[in-house]
């Protein structure tokens, strides 16, 4: 068989970040600026940003604006998930949809031995992958295809 596609291949090393005291609105315009639905809440230790948190375009709508609470009175902290769903680098594929689908999320920061930030990895680089994939097998039906045709005539 071959290779093994890990989430490290797939995940963006680019994220969107916020603090905990970020205030609310601010990490919505981070979110609107960067064009992401999560910001990946971390605390600066000894140089690293380390996981603490989540906060989701869904966290801010079913915490705040759904519950009619002032967002300007609120922080990132306030409304983060702080029962997070990790993936290491060198985490399977496979393994990373079963994690999304036995917890019931898209999206999931990828983090080194100290959970340290390393990448994030959503449902939709998921996709992504998996339509590549799917793309390949086409090819390879409409390739024999060919081959049986040519070998007809």
């Amino acid at each position: 068989m071959g290779q093994r596609l890990t989430i490290g291949e797939i995940c963006k090393r680019n994220v969107s970040v916020a603090f905990k005291a970020t205030a609310l609105p601010g990490a919505a315009r981070l979110m609107r600026e960067n064009h992401v639905g999560c910001l990946v809440v971390v605390d600066e230790v000894e140089g690293k940003r380390i996981v603490v948190g989540l906060l989701t375009d869904r966290d801010i709508v079913t915490a705040v604006v759904a519950s009619d609470l002032d967002p300007a009175t609120l922080r990132v902290e306030d409304v983060m998930v702080t029962d997070l769903v990790t993936a290491r680098e060198d985490d399977s594929l496979i393994d990373l949809m079963h994690t999304m689908r036995r917890k019931g999320v898209r999206r999931i920061p990828v983090v080194g031995t100290q959970d340290e930030l390393l990448g994030v990895v959503t449902l939709d680089d998921v996709l992504d992958v998996l339509a590549q994939e799917l793309g390949l097998l086409v090819a390879a039906i409409d390739s024999e295809g060919k081959r049986e045709r040519q070998l007809r005539k």
